[in-house]
């Protein structure tokens, strides 16, 4: 009866100490299960952080509020989770912030300077944990909220930088485009001013010289006709493919003509016959494609000359 007796307490010790390694074993499923689903929340907030910013690359604001309702949720006692960024001179929080003592942050830098700060509070006391009644992983986890914040930021900041200058690049452009067209305007306008003084006043004195001077006195007239169109030049625009279909005499003729000079005065001046004047006059004409047509040939070619 005693041995008996002796067996049933063995059997009892042997069943207690069963059940205390189950509820031991349940314990710890249950904590692993826990810690599981923190993981979980912990992942699902980077991945939802990263497609915020994708979503929303040119807005600063808006990935900024997004990523306080990311907070709210992912900490382990949402219920009594507030959360705030500061970023430069702006502010963006929860509904329910408030500040308290149990708080958790990590700074925004940007490039080696702290332009803002990420924050999460509970509201309420909680159990003593890693870092105040905040887990190891959450500490990890604001660290890299903050880390992507400060990215995204950089990006943004950057583009909109690029931006400004690109569109200060194109501004300086637009304005040297015009003044570049403004100054051949008056390039041209001062060209034209300065060859119809010269048509009206100078040439019409050289040729009137030509007709009264010796053959050694005539080089260093044609020297002198010379050296004032290189002065003129620079400022003058000549048509030079129309102008290359003539030859040399049929271009001083033109010149005459222009400048408005009569058959009779070109032969005088050239000592050449007028019939010989008017042969180089047709020349002319055919080789300028306005032969058969009823077109001024002095006009022709001061427009030339104006093109």
């Amino acid at each position: 009866m005693k041995q008996n007796n002796e067996c049933s307490i063995g059997g009892c010790e042997e069943l207690s100490l069963l059940q205390a390694q189950l509820m031991s074993l349940q314990r710890e499923h249950q904590q692993r299960e826990l810690q599981l689903r923190e993981r979980i929340k912990e992942l699902d907030c980077l991945y939802k952080l990263t497609k915020l910013i994708e979503k929303n690359e040119d807005s600063l604001d808006k990935i900024l509020q997004g990523a306080i309702n990311l907070l709210l949720v992912s900490w382990q006692y949402p219920k009594i989770t507030c959360a705030r960024i500061r970023y430069r001179e702006q502010t963006f929080q929860s509904s329910n912030f408030k500040t308290t003592r149990w708080k958790q942050k990590a700074p925004i830098v940007i490039s080696d300077i702290k332009e803002g700060v990420v924050e999460v509070y509970y509201l309420k006391k909680s159990p003593r944990l890693d870092e105040g009644p905040f887990l190891k992983e959450e500490r990890l986890l604001i660290d890299a909220v903050s880390n992507r914040l400060a990215k995204a930021a950089e990006r943004i900041n950057t583009r909109r930088q690029l931006k400004v200058e690109r569109q200060a690049l194109q501004d300086a452009n637009a304005a040297l485009h015009d003044s570049l067209v403004q100054s051949q305007r008056e390039k041209k306008k001062v060209g034209v001013s300065i060859q119809a003084k010269v048509d009206k006043i100078v040439i019409p004195i050289l040729y009137a010289l030509q007709a009264e001077m010796s053959s050694n006195q005539l080089e260093y007239l044609e020297l002198l006709k010379k050296n004032l169109e290189n002065i003129i030049s620079p400022f003058v625009e000549k048509s030079q493919v129309t102008m290359s279909k003539l030859s040399p005499i049929e271009i001083q003729i033109g010149d005459m003509i222009k400048h408005g000079l009569s058959t009779k005065e070109i032969a005088r001046i050239r000592g050449i016959s007028p019939a010989t004047v008017n042969r180089h006059r047709e020349s002319i004409r055919r080789k300028l494609d306005i032969t058969n047509r009823k077109v001024n040939l002095t006009s022709y070619l001061n427009n030339i000359v104006d093109k």
